[in-house]
């Protein structure tokens, strides 16, 4: 899908995009949710990815309820979830839009709240906390997940205006990547051109997040938590990978993920400035994909030998002249290897000994 910057006019306050592809167990308690909120100036855009089930007609059934608020595309061909939200985007007409999966649901007052602060604070983007995981019926919490380390007071609105404040720690570590958890000016996004980065099939949220975080003038950071993440079996995340395509997916987000962040820190002058930042960010988001790599490496026990040929025989033609870096990626996975090793001996030690006092 080609992206082109396209500025239309503001219609409604907020445009909800969600991706949909073979949710027919789910689609109706995400709209639900969404029918029954206490603010109604909103759109819906529901982007089609070529579901196989009855998704799309459950979903045409809620166009007569919303009463023209809500809109059904079809993607031509399944692209994704990346894909599907650009795809949104491009078609949203809100001042404001928000990202929500098609098996998920939001409280009742969210955009009511979400919308009020963006508009008090006139901000880029207002940030949530964190957010609920439920059972696959959805009637039981199971976990909260709550990230208080981007804010000085957990109970208090933040207002978020200088960079260099937010790179003072990974960015990896301080801001969750789900675009579900955000409210993000339309506008800025286009003008900055923070679209998901296609090629990235896996983790491509955790890319995407830098956009925001390295262009927005202001961020607002609330404390309170409004989304439920259902843990469903069918969840595109929880699908089982064999090793190679984990191997291949985590790959590309490293390769193509810092393209895209690359080129993010190109328009910002701060960069330019501060490039110590700029290696720094690169560096960690490497390290937390690699870390990421290894878990996935360790636990279905594929050796360093593996990993090089699959690399090299998928990446190698990529990478072209510069294909001695598939030999440096893998010296990083048995550097990350060797220091948990060492780590995990460590431990072991510590609890002998502590067993013999």
């Amino acid at each position: 899908m080609e992206i082109t910057n396209s500025l239309l006019p503001s219609t409604c306050a907020v445009s909800v995009i969600m991706p949909m592809y073979n949710v027919e167990k789910y689609i109706s308690e995400s709209l639900d949710s969404l029918l029954n909120q206490t603010f109604k100036d909103f759109e819906v855009i529901v982007i089609n990815d070529c579901s196989t089930d009855n998704s799309r007609q459950i979903a045409e059934s809620y166009l007569e309820k919303f009463g023209g608020r809500l809109k059904i595309f079809d993607n031509e061909k399944n692209s994704g979830a990346g894909a599907s939200r650009n795809n949104g985007l491009l078609k949203a007409s809100g001042e404001y839009v928000f990202n929500m999966d098609s098996d998920d649901s939001i409280l009742l007052t969210a955009l009511e709240k979400l919308y009020k602060v963006a508009k008090e604070y006139n901000a880029d983007v207002v940030n949530g906390l964190g957010f609920y995981i439920t059972s696959e019926d959805s009637k039981e919490i199971t976990r909260i997940i709550s990230n208080k380390r981007v804010l000085t007071n957990e109970n208090d609105i933040q207002i978020d205006e200088d960079l260099s404040w937010r790179l003072e720690k990974p960015l990896t570590y301080r801001y969750y990547g789900s675009p579900c958890l955000r409210l993000s000016r339309r506008d800025f996004l286009l003008e900055n051109k923070i679209f998901f980065p296609e090629n990235v099939k896996r983790g491509e949220d955790i890319v995407w997040k830098h956009g925001f975080l390295l262009c927005a003038k202001r961020i607002v950071h609330v404390p309170f938590i409004f989304y439920f993440y259902r843990m469903s079996e069918t969840s595109l995340s929880r699908r089982k990978r064999n090793i190679y395509e984990i191997i291949n997916s985590r790959m590309t987000t490293i390769i193509d993920g810092i393209k895209w962040i690359d080129d993010i820190m190109n328009k910002v002058k701060f960069f330019d400035q501060n490039p110590q930042y700029r290696y720094k960010i690169l560096e960690d988001f490497t390290a937390n994909i690699f870390k990421r790599l290894f878990m996935y490496t360790k636990k279905n026990k594929c050796s360093t030998n593996e990993f090089y040929n699959t690399v090299r025989e998928e990446f190698g033609e990529k990478l072209g002249k510069y294909d001695v870096l598939v030999a440096e990626l893998c010296a990083l996975l048995d550097a990350q290897k060797r220091q948990h090793y060492t780590l995990s001996e460590k431990v072991k030690a510590a609890n002998l000994q502590t067993d013999k006092e």
